[in-house]
């Protein structure tokens, strides 16, 4: 256990003893570990042994926490904070016990995971959404407007093990007239490397008709002034892969997994299934010598149509067959051959059907990397 004591607005104090699950650890007890500040001061608590030297740290910290008046507890207990004249956001993460596979690293449902929750804080850290809900702009608010993911492209080159911390930068910028764009780079905080990438693209749609809703200028001007003057991409136009068309499924299908059904749990805050459930449902029907012996190094996915928590589904995978190679990827993918389903790598395409009526509800595209 160790102590936390931070200065508070008038009325509220704040002096507890408590363990964060997102506490940075080290060898050594006598590192103190500063979490941003308050009306000047700052909350600081001792670190009980880091896996990280201590410049590294404090280089990862950020001197801007957030533009709200007042910080809860759970603002004071992050590790992020806005960077880049504000313009950019940064938090640290500790890998848990609960978020490794059988091969003991991170799965890819804990990076979107991460991706998810570094969004809303960040967006929050802007003053958007109170704690519990789901940011929107308060002109968004004021023209019943959501924002829905309608896709989702990530590259990991390394994942990170239990205990090891993962720094995620995320930022974002408009995308036409009716969309933006949200990037991330992922990097082992320890080591410094970037490990993964990812951006996702967002629709805003008029929370009634769920239709699409071209961004009105009050909407656009106040998203803009949380946006980057000059665009940056996480990953370059001619190296992302995640632009690029995803065929249908041809009939039959070379796997399946039929009649799927969301659980209780896969429900978000707003009482829709979790976007991250459909990737784990696109999943279901990989072949089991894959999981076994490859890694998943990329995913793409489109959602094409929501469904409610008691519609069946079915999961459909096949190899994909392309002539062009893949050296659009980053790092050690540049070395493919022309054939990306022999050797070291292989890719996959999936589609997710509601069972009655066989609509699709997202496709995907997968690369996986031997062991």
């Amino acid at each position: 256990m160790f102590s936390i004591n931070t200065a508070a607005p008038t009325g509220l104090t704040a002096s507890m003893q408590c363990r964060p699950h997102n506490m940075i650890r080290a060898p050594h007890a006598s590192v103190r570990v500063i979490c941003g500040s308050l009306n000047g001061s700052a909350a600081t608590y001792p670190a009980p042994g880091l896996e990280v030297e201590k410049e590294k740290l404090e280089k990862a910290q950020v001197t801007e926490r957030s533009p709200v008046s007042i910080l809860t507890l759970a603002d004071r207990m992050r590790f992020g904070g806005l960077i880049k004249d504000k313009l950019a956001y940064k938090e640290c993460f500790v890998v848990r016990s609960y978020e490794v596979g059988s091969n003991k690293s991170a799965t890819m449902e804990t990076i979107l995971n991460l991706i998810q929750e570094t969004s809303c804080n960040h967006a929050h850290s802007w003053g958007w959404s109170k704690e519990g809900e789901f940011p929107t702009l308060p002109s968004m608010n004021k023209y019943q407007l959501i924002w829905v993911n309608y896709q989702m492209h990530v590259e990991m080159n390394e994942y990170p093990g239990r205990g090891n911390v993962v720094e995620m930068e995320h930022w974002c910028e408009p995308e036409g007239r009716t969309a933006a764009r949200f990037d991330y780079i992922i990097k082992n905080l320890s080591t410094g490397e970037v490990i993964g990438r990812a951006t996702s693209k967002w629709l805003m749609l008029n929370k009634v008709t769920r239709k699409p809703q071209i961004i009105k200028n009050q909407v656009r001007d106040e998203f803009l002034a949380f946006c980057s003057k000059s665009s940056r991409l996480a990953f370059a136009k001619e190296n992302n892969r995640g632009l690029e068309k995803i065929p249908r499924l041809d009939e039959p299908a070379e796997y399946s997994r039929l009649s799927l059904l969301p659980r209780r749990s896969d429900l978000n805050m707003n009482s829709h299934v979790n976007s991250i459930t459909y990737f784990s449902l696109l999943l279901e029907s990989m072949p089991q010598d894959i999981i076994d012996n490859y890694q998943l190094h990329s995913i793409t996915i489109d959602y094409r149509h929501d469904c409610q928590f008691d519609d069946s589904l079915d999961s459909y995978t096949s190899t994909e067959i392309e002539k062009e190679d893949l050296n659009g990827f980053s790092n050690d993918l540049c070395l493919l051959n022309s054939n990306p389903n022999h050797g070291r790598y292989r890719q996959f395409l999936h589609s997710l059907e509601l069972s009655a009526t066989r609509q699709e509800t997202n496709r995907g595209r997968t690369i996986w990397r031997k062991h």
